[in-house]
């Protein structure tokens, strides 16, 4: 079975791996970080999105192998410095832009993905971000308002 290395939430990770293990089973199975939500295994619900070398990905698509020698950031990992919570993740509850939460770690992950790339995104450019993030409670409305006042946040530096 192949060894994986890489570096998860900034700690470096070795772990021998099935080939055909996805990164979503590594990151909960193995290192126990289930703040990565599995939804749908089809690619369609957003909720185990992780920041995979900077970008957003779906990480039931990815299997752990190709994540050889990559930063791997997730939920857990997205409080810079010690702090309670990312700017984002402050927003999600200031804007309730969370009701069941199942979703959430997706969706904050892609807004956060989204802000490092486009600091001032307008509307549009949030809901495209967040396309293919699925939430089943219909918050859409709060969610898009958290990311705009997480964008206003980060912007002043008022985290």
């Amino acid at each position: 079975m192949p060894i994986v290395r890489l570096s998860v939430n900034g700690l470096p990770v070795s772990a021998q791996v099935e080939p055909a293990t996805l990164l979503v089973d590594l990151l909960r199975g193995e290192l126990a970080l289930t703040g990565t939500h599995v939804g749908c295994d089809t690619s369609q619900c957003g909720a185990c999105t992780v920041l995979l070398r900077g970008d957003a990905v779906k990480s039931c698509t990815v299997l752990a192998v190709q994540a050889e020698g990559a930063e791997v950031t997730t939920i857990e990992g997205l409080a810079p410095g010690g702090a309670a919570r990312h700017p984002v993740q402050q927003a999600f509850i200031d804007c309730h832009g969370l009701q069941c939460g199942f979703c959430t770690p997706g969706m904050v992950m892609s807004a956060v993905c989204l802000l490092r790339k486009n600091p001032r995104p307008s509307e549009a450019d949030i809901v495209q971000a967040l396309d293919g993030n699925l939430c089943r409670c219909t918050g859409y409305v709060n969610i898009v308002a958290s990311v705009q006042q997480a964008a206003q946040a980060l912007e002043t530096g008022h985290e």
